[in-house]
């Protein structure tokens, strides 16, 4: 028992998502409190907005959310939906979190993988859920994003890919660390062939996705605001011993250090993503 209550997450990081549920308002319509600008947003304006407050900040998306944003109307395909977690390492807790995370995300994994059009132009997409464990990424994450690669590959597609993830699920051990150097080798012979893949960063993008095909895109978009980075900031500087900078791990700070290459609003995302996958790979 002592075993299962310190395993137990010690914040908020796994639940998904930044801000509390929505409270109603006088008029009785549902708000969300921006954590920027401290101001409650009706939640009918944010999703006119895609979730973007009035002064910039963008909350979390979940995955399908995403995939309907960015692709073209009634043109998804979902791609490996039977694809889903074990506990191959029967840790104690793991298959109730599993069923928890199920019900809170509505995905069976935390990652959602498909085909679809963006601006006429066919594409691989996947978009991680960040309401199922964090995006961690397991071994059916690394199966199923692998998986999408070569789908790619032999059908000479491109891929888009929208990060966000916590790292590598613990309760996998070893498995998850695995996954990767699997989805790394898949993203380079997706690349081998000369097919483009573009990924978006959004927050969080972390540990081991952020070291391994979260980076290895040809071309790195991020969102505004995304935290970006491999270990956590506080980890950092109880390592180091030294204080770092309030902007440390934001995507623009990381795009200030050559790790990206735009930071692109959403309300742009889908132009930008159409107009770089005609480029690379229109008729």
């Amino acid at each position: 028992m002592a075993l299962l209550n310190f395993l137990k997450p010690k914040n908020k990081l796994e639940e998904g998502g930044r801000t509390e549920a929505p409270v109603q308002n006088d008029a009785g319509e549902p708000e969300k409190n921006c954590p920027n600008c401290h101001k409650d947003i009706p939640l009918s304006r944010l999703w006119a907005n895609q979730l973007v407050c009035p002064c910039g900040y963008h909350f979390r998306m979940k995955a399908r959310q995403r995939i309907s944003m960015i692709t073209d109307k009634n043109s998804f395909c979902e791609l490996f939906a039977n694809i889903r977690s074990d506990n191959p390492l029967n840790f104690p807790g793991y298959k109730d979190k599993l069923e928890m995370s199920k019900t809170a995300s509505g995905e069976e994994e935390a990652v959602v993988c498909g085909t679809a059009l963006i601006g006429r132009q066919k594409c691989c997409i996947f978009a991680m859920e960040s309401y199922f464990m964090m995006g961690s990424m397991g071994s059916a994450v690394g199966e199923k994003i692998t998986s999408l690669f070569e789908y790619a590959m032999n059908h000479r597609l491109p891929v888009v890919g929208f990060t966000v993830s916590g790292g590598a699920r613990m309760q996998e051990g070893l498995l998850s660390l695995m996954q990767m150097a699997k989805t790394s080798a898949a993203v380079k012979r997706h690349s081998d062939v000369g097919l483009l893949y573009i990924a978006v960063l959004t927050d969080p993008t972390t540990g081991g996705v952020t070291a391994s095909f979260a980076m290895e895109a040809d071309i790195i978009l991020a969102e505004p605001g995304a935290t970006v980075g491999f270990a956590g900031k506080r980890v950092i500087e109880q390592t180091t011993k030294q204080s770092l900078p309030k902007v440390f791990q934001s995507s623009e700070f990381v795009l200030e250090h050559g790790f990206i290459d735009k930071i692109v609003q959403r309300k742009d995302q889908r132009k930008t993503l159409a107009e770089l996958i005609k480029m690379h790979h229109g008729e």
